[in-house]
């Protein structure tokens, strides 16, 4: 990033901060593991499984080697199970036009017909627009951005729901009227338990699928009964992402106090924050996304003041090259009309309150000579 004005840079992500306030405990349970001389498969793979089960109220939670394999187990799970679901000779799964490429090539891969849907202002699906003279073999529910699942999403119109939860699993309520039988969760460095590296999990209450997916993920042990590959989180990881665990609630409130101060300050100001009064309570916080018809510039101001933002995500997929020619129900405009609006701060717990002020009053800045505002800094954040 071309830093153009003095003064400290302003990360998009706060691994470093996150990672200096809990480097004891990390390094600590770090020199456990390889002390012990049980790398893989221990007593912390066990906990971490225990801990996300409970949190996320299910059965069971197997953890593997990403959020995109967690996708790629199910994918396999749903195809092993052929014989009881009804899917077609050539499967089709329904995925939101508004995610991360990774959603759609876990499917793509294995021979899906990938049927993409239109999203709303938020960046969740339309369901207005489904088409619902097809019938999907799968349909992939997403809390684009850490917003939570309607209470009811389903549409009568798929055999087997799965959620993508990468961003979305710990917003308070993502389990209120849970149809999927099963949830994927990544760990990578941007989410908001992040491994340091990859990491990924599958939670569920089907013991069959749980069982598919601990067989997946070692290679098939240990029966052979099935294929997979080596798809483990490490002792280490999983001892370090329990010492997270001990944080995460108190991390949670953090981003939530940001959140809401950042969209108190942004009412009446042009620049529409995708967390409001109508999601608030039950968001996981996982990103912090205005939306503006400046996007480009508010950008570009704020880079000038170092604060560094991203896009999340330029293109939706009906506009990627591989999933150009998918069918789709009519224009997707919605989600074309947010890539191109859409701008994500930085937003994490180790924010100082001077910067959570600094990053929200250069915005301020900016709106007001977009919309012929009087000036206005923002109220002190504490």
């Amino acid at each position: 990033m071309k830093i153009t004005t003095s003064g400290s840079l302003i990360p998009f992500t706060g691994i470093k901060k996150q990672y200096n306030t809990i480097r004891d405990e990390i390094l600590d349970a770090t020199d456990q593991v390889l002390r012990s001389g049980q790398l893989m498969n221990g007593i912390h793979t066990d906990k971490f499984e225990q801990w996300l089960a409970q949190r996320n109220h299910t059965k069971w939670a197997v953890t593997c080697h990403s959020g995109t394999q967690a996708l790629e187990i199910l994918v396999a799970w749903v195809d092993s199970m052929r014989p009881s679901i009804a899917l077609s000779k050539t499967p089709r799964v329904l995925i939101p036009s508004t995610t991360y490429a990774a959603t759609a090539n876990a499917f793509a891969r294995a021979g899906y017909e990938v049927v993409l849907l239109d999203t709303n202002y938020y960046g969740q699906a339309d369901y207005e627009k489904l088409d619902t003279s097809l019938w999907y073999s799968v349909e992939v529910l997403i809390g684009m951005y850490g917003s939570a699942l309607p209470a009811d999403p389903h549409h009568g119109r798929a055999a087997v729901a799965i959620e993508d939860a990468a961003q979305h699993w710990l917003s308070k309520d993502c389990v209120r009227s849970r149809i999927s039988v099963a949830a994927a969760i990544s760990f990578d460095p941007m989410k908001n338990l992040a491994n340091y590296g990859n990491g990924g999990a599958i939670v569920t209450d089907h013991s069959v699928l749980m069982d598919f997916a601990r067989a997946w993920r070692d290679n098939g042990k240990p029966g052979h009964a099935t294929t997979g590959t080596n798809s483990r989180m490490s002792e280490t990881d999983c001892a370090q992402m329990m010492v997270k665990t001990r944080h995460i609630d108190a991390w949670q409130l953090r981003r939530a106090k940001i959140a809401r101060y950042w969209m108190d300050q942004l009412q009446g100001t042009g620049i529409r924050s995708l967390i409001d009064e109508t999601n608030f309570e039950d968001h996981a916080f996982h990103k912090f996304v205005v939306d503006t018809d400046h996007r480009d510039r508010l950008k570009n101001h704020l880079e000038s003041h170092n604060i560094e933002t991203r896009v999340h995500y330029a293109q939706p997929l009906h506009e990627l090259t591989a999933y150009r020619d998918c069918v789709g129900p009519g224009i997707l405009s919605g989600a074309s009309s947010l890539s191109r609006r859409c701008l994500s701060l930085p937003l994490y717990p180790e924010l100082t309150d001077s910067e959570v002020e600094l990053v929200i009053d250069r915005v301020l800045d900016f709106a007001s000579k977009k919309h012929n505002l009087p000036a206005r800094p923002s109220r002190s954040f504490s």
